[in-house]
């Protein structure tokens, strides 16, 4: 668990709002639009999964006296309403992904889990922030959310998300530039699980994966066989572990295909401080980064 303030010299005149947010990517963006009027809790820190995560009885005490809980919903935190009910939540919820059109889990399903593990195909999608439209809605939603809860902080809640909302598209436009020379049938990567469906669906490019949408499900030993076939058949070189999973899964496919793991993408979380994805942007930048230059063979 990681706790965010900001230690400005001229400290605001009113108590902070104390606020929550499930995970480490979504605490960065409530972090850019509340400022300091706004003292953050973010539940899963960075380099820890959201998908396994357990909440302990500090965390629910931290959950209780918030004034506003901030989650991203399409089922990415299956944990949350049962910790909203036993730290006997009465604040204001905000789902950050309201408006957001969601994406089922990715098309090949012949690679994800079997029915017997519990992982239904055809699921929604959770991972919505891996396209930075997406993360634009997130923005608005949580200025509409921090104006509810504070109301005499509107202003200026609305003028930071307004500022981070351009910072946002740069980021968005620098994406799109960085496929632009790269020909589509060129654009195709493996990674742990089936995280990057909204950055596939947003850039054009195509994400294979050995697990579904949670890390919490298994991939069948079929559905790897499979995908290992086509690796070699579409000489794909691009192979990603992501920095929240196993390794073991893909350095096997890596081992039976000849292909070398070009290293660790962030999917649901972003590093600490000194790694290489400390914020939302700087997260998108290095995936992107990395994902061209695999896809390109560099």
């Amino acid at each position: 668990m990681i706790t965010w303030t900001h230690s400005a010299q001229a400290q605001p005149a009113h108590p902070p709002i104390k606020a929550v947010a499930s995970f480490s990517i979504l605490g960065d963006l409530v972090r850019q639009v509340g400022g300091e009027r706004v003292a953050l809790d973010v539940l899963v820190g960075p380099g820890s999964d959201a998908h396994v995560f357990q909440p302990t009885p500090a965390q629910a005490r931290l959950v209780g006296q918030a004034q506003v809980v901030f989650s991203v919903g399409l089922g990415f935190e299956g944990w949350m309403s049962r910790l909203l009910k036993t730290s006997s939540y009465k604040g204001q919820q905000v789902v950050v992904s309201q408006g957001i059109k969601p994406l089922k889990e990715g098309a090949l399903e012949e690679h994800k889990t079997d029915h017997k593990h519990g992982h239904n195909h055809g699921e929604t999608d959770p991972h919505a922030w891996q396209s930075v439209d997406n993360a634009k809605v997130f923005v608005k939603n949580i200025a509409d959310g921090l104006c509810k809860a504070d109301a005499a902080g509107c202003n200026g809640y609305r003028r930071n998300a307004t500022a981070y909302t351009a910072q946002l598209d740069a980021l968005n436009a620098e994406i799109r530039a960085a496929w632009q020379p790269i020909p589509v049938e060129q654009r195709k990567v493996i990674t742990s699980h089936d995280a990057f469906g909204y950055y596939a669906h947003a850039y054009g490019v195509k994400f294979l994966a050995p697990q579904g949408v949670s890390t919490d499900s298994e991939a069948s030993a079929k559905g790897v066989a499979q995908l290992v076939r086509q690796i070699k058949q579409e000489q794909i070189k691009a192979l990603f572990v992501e920095s929240i999973s196993d390794p073991r899964l893909i350095e096997q496919i890596g081992r039976e295909t000849g292909v070398k793991p070009a290293g660790e993408l962030f999917s649901d979380s972003l590093s600490d401080t000194s790694g290489s994805a400390p914020s939302y942007l700087a997260m998108m930048k290095f995936n992107t980064t990395a994902l061209t230059q695999a896809v390109q063979g560099q």
